[in-house]
C-alpha cells in the first residue's frame, strides 16, 4: 500500500528479492493488464523463491447493476475509467517476466471494481509523486498505489478503502532490535525509507523526540528507489528500514538475512480521487458487492495478504491514531 505522501521525489521504485544486485522491476496497474510501463523495465526473474501468483481471481466478476447505476451519466456512456497506476512493490503490485504485465493486490482490486461496474480500466504506470496533482488536474479518474489514507491527504483527496495495511519496520537478522513500539528505540540509528511515503513524513515528524530525552536522533536515510533501501539494510549504511507491512513481510521471505520486525501503525489503503469526485459512491458499492460475492477474499488469499482485509469500504474515513508514544 503505499503509504506514500506527495512529493516532488523521482519514484523509479526497483525492489531486490534477493541478497544480490539483481533487482526486480515492480509497478501497479490492474490485474493481470499490460500498462504503459517504462521503457526497458525489467522483469521478475525466473525460480520459484520470486514467482508471483498468476491465478485470474476476477474473471467471475460479474456487473453489479446497483454500483453502477451510482456512476455519473458522462462516465457511463464513455464505458470507462483512466487509472494512474503508481510503481510499487510485491504483494500491492509487481511486473511479470515479460516486463510489462503487471499484478498485485492493487491491481486485481482494480480489475474486478472494473467489471463490476461495467467499465473498462485504462491503466498508465505513473510516477508516485506525480498522481495526486494529475487527480486534482483530472487527467486521471482515480489512483492507485497502495495509497494510505491520512488526514494531510484528505484535505485534497477522497478515498474509498479497500485494505488496511500501514507501516512496519524490518533489519538484518543480526539486529538486536526485536520489537519497536516506540519512534525512541530508533535514537542513534540510520533508518531507511522511500521518497514521498509516509514512513518518511512519520519520522521527520517525530525527529525531535530523541532530542527531548538527551539521546542521540535517529538518522533519516531517504532513497528514490525501493531497491536502494533494501541494499543500504543488506550493506550495513542502515540499521532498519520502515516500509508498508505487507511489502516488508514479502520481502523479509525473498532476501536471506533479513527479518520482520513487528507492524507499528496500521492505516487504511484506498483508491484515490479527486476531492468531491461523483466516483467514489460507484466505487465503495463495487467494493462491497466484491465482499459479498467471494471475489474479495479470494484476492486476499491469492496474495496471502488475508491480515489486511476490512468490514466494508468507506469513502474518505478518519485517519487511524499514531501509537502512544
Amino acid at each position: 500500500m503505499s503509504t506514500r505522501t506527495s512529493s516532488g521525489h523521482a519514484r523509479t521504485t526497483v525492489f531486490f528479492a534477493l541478497i544480490t544486485a539483481a533487482a526486480l522491476g515492480l509497478t501497479a496497474c490492474a490485474g493481470g493488464d499490460p500498462a504503459t510501463a517504462p521503457a526497458g523495465a525489467p522483469g521478475v526473474p525466473g525460480g520459484a523463491k520470486g514467482a508471483l501468483p498468476t491465478e485470474d481471481v476476477v474473471a467471475g466478476v460479474k456487473k453489479n447493476e446497483a454500483a453502477a447505476k451510482l456512476l455519473p451519466a458522462d462516465v457511463r456512456e464513455r464505458g470507462s475509467f483512466a487509472v494512474a497506476a503508481s510503481v510499487g512493490s510485491p504483494p500491492s503490485s509487481s511486473y511479470l517476466p515479460d516486463g510489462r504485465t503487471v499484478v498485485g493486490v492493487d491491481a486485481d482490486f482494480t480489475a474486478a471494481v472494473a467489471k463490476a461496474l461495467g467499465l473498462e480500466a485504462k491503466r498508465e504506470a505513473v510516477g508516485f509523486e506525480a498522481i495526486l496533482p494529475a487527480l486534482g488536474s483530472g487527467k486521471y479518474d482515480v489512483g492507485t498505489g497502495n495509497f494510505g489514507v491520512t488526514e494531510e491527504r484528505r484535505k485534497t483527496i477522497d478515498f474509498v478503502t479497500y485494505v488496511n495495511d500501514g507501516q512496519g519496520f524490518a533489519a538484518r537478522a543480526d539486529s538486536p532490535l526485536k520489537e519497536i513500539t516506540a519512534l525512541t528505540q530508533l535514537c542513534g540509528l540510520k533508518v531507511a525509507v522511500d521518497a514521498g511515503t509516509t514512513f518518511e513524513r512519520t519520522l521527520e515528524e517525530n525527529r525531535g523526540r530523541c532530542a527531548a530525552e538527551g539521546r542521540k536522533p535517529y538518522g533519516i536515510d531517504v532513497y528514490n528507489q525501493t531497491g536502494a533501501v533494501w541494499m543500504a539494510l543488506q550493506q550495513g549504511r542502515s540499521d532498519v528500514v520502515m516500509s508498508t507491512i505487507n511489502g516488508l513481510r514479502y520481502a523479509v521471505t525473498q532476501q536471506k538475512g533479513m527479518k520482520f520486525l513487528n507492524e507499528y501503525r496500521r492505516l487504511d489503503v484506498g483508491f484515490a480521487f479527486k476531492k468531491g469526485t461523483p466516483l467514489a459512491p460507484a466505487f465503495q458499492a463495487a467494493v462491497n458487492g466484491l465482499k459479498a460475492d467471494g471475489t474479495y477474499d479470494r484476492i486476499l488469499k491469492k496474495w496471502g495478504v488475508a491480515g489486511s482485509g476490512i468490514e466494508r469500504s468507506r469513502i474518505s474515513p478518519p485517519e487511524v491514531p499514531a501509537p502512544k508514544q
